[in-house]
């Protein structure tokens, strides 16, 4: 499990719903009405600005926010120049049933086992990248969608409350808690946008970047085997996407 998501879902929960049980309980903050305008309204907007398919799919890629990032930098650097070794030594069929940590990178060295040549290559990874920029993105969009579309169906709901408040002005006990209750509308927009999913998004382009620069230097390590560059110069390549801290590991185990 990724630790800093679920620490930081529970402390930012755990302090808005500490703060409201030390003001007076829970009671006061909860009321159905409004859980249906903001968070049942707010589903089925976003729901319309996308497909069902990738709307379900943007709840799968939120619940892999909770899993660490699996594809690592530092690991992929000393992989690559072990198999640029191994082509420029005895050639590509000697990285037919080399084990590499994801499949793009194992698309890629099998198109160097059969024979592609870097153009080709090349050519065939930048697609997968692109194609995988897209999906990323138009399940990113479907995310955001609840961060803008949230707060806007909590200024509807408080509208609403508003509106029969003023109809009912000649109660003026009931002005002081209809009130409240149009202002939770407000409150429960605010944190779904920036409690359950604007941190979670910020995540999933953060793993998105992190993830296309690693597909680009495993572009870049098999671009270099195809050319049968040696293994040094392959090394020097990707080591300067390394922070100091991951070039200054990877010297000492040379």
């Amino acid at each position: 499990m990724d630790l800093a998501t679920i620490i930081g879902y529970v402390g930012a929960l755990g302090m808005v719903i500490g703060a409201m049980v030390l003001a007076g309980g829970l009671g006061p903050f909860v009321d159905m009405p409004s859980i249906l305008v903001v968070f049942g309204g707010t589903a089925f907007a976003v729901l319309a600005t996308t497909s069902i398919a990738i709307y379900i799919r943007s709840f799968k890629a939120i619940l892999l926010m909770f899993k660490p990032f699996a594809l690592n930098i530092e690991d992929l650097v000393p992989r690559m120049v072990e198999l640029a070794t191994m082509a420029r030594k005895d050639g590509m069929m000697a990285l037919e049933g080399q084990q590499v940590p994801d499949k793009f990178f194992e698309r890629g060295l099998q198109m160097l086992i059969d024979g592609a040549d870097e153009g080709k290559l090349v050519k065939q990874l930048k697609q997968d990248l692109k194609s995988m920029k897209a999906r990323h993105g138009a399940t990113q969009r479907a995310v955001k969608a609840w961060v803008d579309i949230g707060p806007a169906f909590g200024m509807i709901g408080t509208l609403i409350g508003l509106v029969l408040m003023l109809k009912n002005m000649s109660d003026v006990s009931s002005i002081g808690p209809a009130m409240a209750i149009a202002l939770l509308t407000t409150l429960y927009g605010a944190l779904l946008a920036n409690v359950l999913f604007g941190p979670v998004l910020t995540k999933m382009e953060s793993r998105t970047e992190m993830e296309v620069e690693y597909r680009q230097l495993v572009i870049e390590g098999l671009r270099g085997i195809a050319r049968g560059e040696s293994p040094r110069l392959v090394e020097d390549q990707l080591a300067a996407a390394l922070d100091p801290a991951g070039q200054e590991k990877l010297r000492a185990a040379a």
